[in-house]
């Protein structure tokens, strides 16, 4: 039985119309939305919740009273269709991309500049990979990655390298400090929220692999959170969205 399914509660009842728009999903955007949340807060005096985090940490909180959850990439938002009921796909609607990228340590010891640097011996990889355990945007996207030029003996030289599968990018982060590693295959907000220690490098295009952010509403959601989700897409709240590297 999918994840998904063994966190959905039939017995939990719905009262999402409780005055406080709550947005539920991964950790990742969580960063940039309350950025984006503190602004339109001011202006309106509406309040917005930004509950994140690993899945089974919030998701009977977001069978109740969820107004918007988002998903981390497109798989992750169809696992999350599966638990939360009450939204479906056709709400489902992308908002903003980011690339993959190589997070490494602080000032980049081993010079880490292309891919190919890391198929060399002794790099220590983390990735991220749900594993069919966990919902997260990473899972697949280190093999996207290392295949995707279609040489076998890249993906094998990568694999060989990873040093730690983290369910989540949570869980990445702590294996990347744990196991003393060299290389992370995340996202851009990951470096630029946590700069003392961890520098980006980007991926060539041939390399570059690019996933959304997506939101849903429900329909039974909070009066004002309609609003929420049309400035969280305007040109002022691009622009804070564009500093943790999610664009349009």
């Amino acid at each position: 039985m999918a994840l998904g399914t063994e966190l959905h509660d039939p017995s939990i009842s719905r009262h999402a119309k409780d005055g406080v728009i709550k947005l539920y999903g991964a950790g990742g955007p969580h960063t940039a939305f309350k950025k984006v949340a503190e602004v339109w807060q001011k202006q309106t005096g509406n309040k917005v919740e930004i509950i994140a985090g690993p899945e089974k940490t919030w998701s009977h909180k977001a069978q109740a009273d969820a107004d918007i959850i988002w998903g981390t990439s497109e798989q992750s938002m169809t696992a999350f269709l599966e638990t939360y009921q009450s939204f479906s796909s056709d709400q489902v609607d992308p908002i903003y991309v980011r690339p993959a990228i190589i997070a490494v340590k602080k000032g980049n010891p081993k010079k880490i500049a292309s891919f190919e640097d890391l198929l060399k011996d002794g790099v220590k990889i983390v990735v991220t990979e749900g594993a069919g355990v966990s919902n997260t945007s990473g899972t697949g996207v280190w093999e996207d990655v290392a295949g995707r030029t279609g040489k076998l003996e890249e993906v094998r030289a990568f694999r060989k390298n990873i040093v730690a599968f983290a369910h989540g990018s949570g869980a990445s982060f702590k294996a990347f400090k744990a196991k003393d590693a060299d290389a992370w295959i995340t996202w851009p907000n990951w470096p630029v929220t946590h700069p003392d220690a961890l520098d980006a490098v980007d991926l060539s295009a041939d390399r570059k692999i690019w996933r959304d952010v997506n939101v849903a509403l429900a329909p039974d959601a909070d009066t004002n959170a309609k609003a929420f989700l049309d400035y969280l897409v305007t040109e002022e709240a691009q622009k804070v969205m564009n500093t943790e590297g999610w664009v349009r």
